[in-house]
Order: C-alpha cells, then sequence, then structure tokens
C-alpha cells in the first residue's frame, strides 16, 4: 500500500544528532558547578521540578511568567519558613527578560541563578521536526507577541550550521518574514564554515495564510490517530478499547513502526484493506514453520520469528485502533459532517444545520465572507448558555484572528481599508494591517480555489485507492492551500506568475537567492517547510504525496503540530 514514489528521490539528513546535540548540552548544565545529582521527580503543569541534596532546587520549565510566579512562591515559601537553598532554573528553548522582571519583582532574584538550555528542535520522525511551541500561534496571531520570532530564526539558524548551506528561501507572510531576517541576521553575524550542502531550498509560510485547511476534518490514518488519541512528541497512548487488555500501553508513531508507517498517509476508507491483507500475510509468514526440519526452524526462531512476533504486536493495535477510530467516527456522523464541510467549500449557501461542527462553522466563516447574521448570532448564543458568558472573549478572539465572524451588508474589506492596510507598516499600527489582511484572506478564498484550482470539478470520480493529487486527504474534495502555494511556487522557482494569489493573500510574500554555487544535485530537490503557527498531519501527507510524485523530498518543521481542535482551544479565553 505504501506508496514507493521515484527511484531517485534523494536520501534525507540524518536528525539524531539535533537530540545529541540537545542532550550533550543539559548534562553541561546540569553539572556546571555545583553539581547537581537528582534525588527525586515531581510533576507540576509545565515545570519539571528537580529535588536535590544538600538543600538545592533545579527547576527546567519553558519561560512562561506563571510558571515562574509558582517557582518564586516556593522560594518565599521556603524563606518564610526559615528554610534557606539555593536555586537554578533552566530556562528552555530560551530566557526571557520578562520571567527575569518577574523574579526581581517577587523579590527572589537575588536567591535564584538562571541558565538557557538552547533545546530549539526535536525530530519527531525521519522527516518532520517540531519547535513544540504550540503557545506560538496565540502569542504571535492573535496578541501580536513577537517574542518567538528570534527563537523560530535560532532554530532556522541550527538547521543551517548543521546542514546547510541552503540554496533558496521563499516565504509568505509577515512572521514569515520577520523569521527569515532574524536568521539572516543571525548567519551575517556567525562564524560561516564551507560545508557540504544536505538541504537545498526551504519555504516559510504563516499559518493565517491558511486557516481553511487545519479546521477541515481530517480523513488520513495520521491525522485521525492525532484527533482521537492525541500524539505528543511522536508517541501515543492506547488504551484499554484498543490494547483489548485492561492496561493502557504508550507507543511511538513513526517510520521505525513498519505497520503505521505503510498507512499512515493512506485515506481511512483504504486502512481496512491494508491491515486484513497484512493479517493474511503474516499469518502465512507463521505457516511457513509446518514442516520444516530442525535446522530450519532454528534458522526461522533465530532470524524471523522475532520480527514476525513484533509485527503481529504492531498490526493487533493499529487494528484495534481502527475500529475505535470508525466506532467513534460512525457515532458521531462522520460522514455527514464530511458532506457538509465539502458543499460548504464549493460555495453551497444552504442554512447552517446541526451537522456543522465548531470547526466546520470557523471554516464556513474562513472560506466565505462571515457566517449569515442568524447563522452566528443563534451560535453565539447557545455557546455561551452552555458555556458562560465569560467566552464572549472567546468569540472576540475567533473575531479578531478571522476565524468566526459575522457576515455584514456589502463588502467586507472596502478599498478605503484595502488603501490604509498598504499604507501602515510600522510595529504599533500592526494589529491594525493584520485586521485587514485577515479580512482579505477571508473573503477571498473562493477566488483563491478557482485560481489556485483547490477544489476538482464536480461530479468527477475520484479513486482514493490511486489519488491523482493532493486533494485525496480531503477524500478528493479540497487540495490544501498551504500545500498547493509551495507546489506552484516550486515549479515556477519563485513568485512570479502568482502576483494575483499573493495580492488577495497580502502576503509578504519573498524570494530569496541564498548560495548560488549549488547545481541540480540531491540537496537541491530536499525541500525544508517551515510551518509558523503549527500545521496538520493532513498537510504532511499532502506533501508527502507530493514529494513522490516531483521528486522531492520534504522536511517539515513546525512550531508544533496542530488540528481544528488544538487550533480553537488555542483561541479560549485564558480565564475562562
Amino acid at each position: 500500500m505504501a506508496h514507493t514514489g521515484r527511484r531517485d528521490a534523494p536520501e534525507l539528513p540524518d536528525f539524531s544528532l539535533l537530540k545529541r546535540l540537545a542532550r550533550d548540552q543539559l548534562i553541561y548544565l546540569m553539572l556546571l558547578p555545583p553539581r547537581f545529582k537528582v534525588y527525586g521527580v515531581f510533576n507540576k503543569p509545565a515545570l519539571l521540578h528537580y529535588i536535590l541534596p544538600f538543600f538545592r532546587l533545579c527547576f527546567l520549565i519553558r519561560p512562561r511568567i506563571q510558571t515562574v510566579k509558582w517557582i518564586a512562591d516556593i522560594v518565599n515559601s521556603d524563606k518564610a519558613s526559615g528554610r534557606f537553598r539555593r536555586y537554578k532554573i533552566i530556562f528552555t528553548p530560551q530566557k526571557f527578560y520578562a520571567c527575569e522582571t518577574v523574579l526581581e519583582e517577587q523579590g527572589v532574584y537575588g536567591d535564584v541563578t538562571t541558565d538557557e538550555w538552547a533545546f530549539y528542535l526535536l525530530p519527531l520522525d525521519d522527516d518532520i521536526i517540531s519547535l513544540e511551541l504550540p503557545e506560538f500561534f496565540r502569542d504571535n496571531f492573535l496578541e501580536g507577541d513577537q517574542r518567538w520570532v528570534t527563537t523560530a530564526g535560532s532554530a532556522l539558524r541550527l538547521v543551517y550550521s548543521l546542514y546547510g548551506p541552503f540554496s533558496k528561501v521563499y516565504g509568505i507572510g509577515r512572521c514569515a518574514k520577520m523569521v527569515y531576517e532574524s536568521w539572516r541576521d543571525q548567519v551575517e553575524d556567525g562564524e560561516q564554515k564551507a560545508r557540504q550542502p544536505e538541504i537545498g531550498n526551504v519555504f516559510l509560510i504563516d499559518r493565517d495564510v491558511d486557516f481553511v485547511t487545519p479546521l477541515c476534518s481530517q480523513v488520513v490514518y495520521e491525522g485521525l490517530v492525532d484527533d482521537i488519541f492525541r500524539i505528543k512528541c511522536g508517541s501515543v497512548e492506547f488504551g484499554p478499547e484498543v490494547t483489548s487488555s485492561d492496561k493502557s500501553l504508550k507507543v511511538m508513531v513513526n517510520s521505525q513502526d513498519k505497520v503505521f508507517n505503510e498507512i499512515r498517509n493512506e485515506h481511512f476508507s483504504n486502512v481496512f484493506g491494508f491491515l486484513s491483507q497484512k493479517a493474511r500475510n503474516l499469518q502465512t509468514a507463521y505457516d511457513k514453520r509446518r514442516g520444516m526440519d530442525i535446522q530450519q526452524m532454528k534458522t526461522f526462531v533465530s532470524e524471523e520469528l522475532k520480527g514476525l512476533k513484533q509485527e503481529h504486536r504492531l498490526l493487533s493495535l493499529h487494528i484495534g485502533a481502527s475500529e475505535c477510530i470508525m466506532k467513534k467516527k460512525t457515532k458521531q456522523d462522520f460522514q455527514e459532517l464530511l458532506k457538509t464541510e465539502h458543499c460548504k467549500k464549493c460555495g453551497e449557501r444552504d442554512e447552517i444545520n446541526e451537522k456543522c461542527t465548531k470547526p466546520c462553522l470557523c471554516a464556513i466563516s474562513c472560506s466565505s465572507t462571515g457566517l449569515l447574521p442568524k447563522d452566528y448570532r443563534s451560535l453565539k448564543a447557545q455557546y455561551l448558555q452552555s458555556y458562560g458568558i465569560e467566552h464572549l472573549l472567546t468569540f472576540a478572539n475567533l473575531k479578531q484572528i478571522g476565524l468566526l465572524v459575522e457576515q455584514q451588508p456589502g463588502e467586507t474589506l472596502t478599498v478605503m481599508e484595502s488603501k490604509v492596510g498598504k499604507l501602515v507598516n510600522d510595529k504599533t499600527a500592526g494589529k491594525l494591517t493584520d485586521a485587514f489582511s485577515s479580512l482579505a484572506k477571508k473573503s477571498n478564498f473562493r477566488a483563491l480555489s478557482k485560481r489556485l484550482v483547490l477544489i476538482p470539478k464536480s461530479g468527477e470520480e475520484y479513486d482514493l485507492r490511486v489519488p491523482r493529487d493532493m486533494a485525496y486527504i480531503f477524500s478528493g474534495a479540497y487540495i490544501p492551500l498551504s500545500c498547493k502555494l509551495i507546489e506552484q511556487v516550486l515549479e515556477r522557482d519563485g513568485w512570479t506568475g502568482l502576483e494575483e494569489v499573493t495580492r488577495m493573500l497580502n502576503g509578504h510574500e519573498f524570494a530569496v537567492t541564498v548560495d548560488q554555487t549549488q547545481i541540480k544535485t540531491d540537496p537541491q530537490r530536499i525541500i525544508l517547510v517551515m510551518f509558523l503557527g503549527g500545521c496538520t498531519y493532513s498537510e504532511i501527507s499532502a506533501l508527502r504525496f507530493l514529494g513522490r510524485e516531483k521528486g522531492y523530498k520534504f522536511i517539515v518543521l513546525t512550531t508544533a503540530i496542530t488540528n481544528s481542535a488544538r487550533l480553537l482551544e488555542a483561541l479560549l479565553d485564558n480565564h475562562a
């Protein structure tokens, strides 16, 4: 079932070096005088708290103000009880001035030493690297807080220093432009070394360039596993309903799992057929034992049996997971939901019905000029009655970012607003510009769909067993805008011919040649795609398909893995 792609596809770089660098740096920080020896571990939200002998405490944390306040409370509590210890905070991936200010305000700055663990990149698989910064999306696109821009630039610089030099950098989005500039400044300030290139081109893309794709229901296997079981840092915990026992089991889901690797990018309708055939093949392999002599049996046990048992265990898990997915999606009337989503993207404006989930409603709003007033007001009233009036702020967040708005009479974006949006470039008016850009992108989705042919013609049959384009990841109904942009830019070697598209996206697009010495070799066909604000497993599957078809290998570097639920959770009012 797994598509092999073109035989001349290049080999991916070895990202295990990133893990080793991070491990060695952490060990170095922990062994700095005075040496810390771990005595016990206690968990707290967003906090690793190590109790050390000799009354020393070491905290390994994200640079979050609330977490720093918890630590300050511990220090002040110790001081109040006459218990004096030495404290150390290790921030990862970097230390922010605001966190040190909190320590000073809480009166514990002199009691605490701080350090920085520059753990920027976590390889989740051969072709997926994550910054594991889910807060990047809300901070940057809702709050206008650009603190993570330098972090993203530093992450890109680390990849460049180990696997560069890059040939070209393409990008679209206001944040993408800033990350590129941050990376460029860091590279110019650093020491230049001649290296053998392992990555050719880089593409930077903002999440708000395409909100519709992450709001669509996922139907590839890996996306569904993430939706139902939540993949965390490349692993998933399957409960008793999957393991067929009274225990849960945590397993890695990556290319090392041979069963998962063959079905991860497949449309879910194909998965059961593959698993059934796999089970038959496995039984045939076991049946080979019959009639073997002693020497043959010895060889079978030493060379094949262990692998067959491992494959059998994984096969059982994925059959159980698939059955669980099927039960939950059948209960949710999944097919009807998909039909509703597909009709809305195609422009059918019938009334909102009970099949529309919150992500579906946001997708409808993003792909048009907003919800009809009666639908918007009804949804808002029902939600506030169910979850509380405090969620007025949640609706304000959704409106501000452009995910859920009420349709207004006349044009959504006036000519005057468009002109103002182009004129205003200073940082103080950034949110105003972003708001206008969001309106423009939302109201132009249908035009973008037509221009880029994102939605196949109705009535055409689509064979999901032999997909012809990236639309298969959404049952043949929609090609993700983000991936289509990447495909078009790579084909054109820039944005030439896409001027109308970039105008509709207000995209801050750019294309820069970094190293002109690279020739058309394997590194040129290895593309690093950096999603700023998160990407979905569906988009990763689409890029893998594109790579197989075009002879590319894509590496996805993302601030976090997201989906419709996590995208909307990030916009919930923090105090709700």
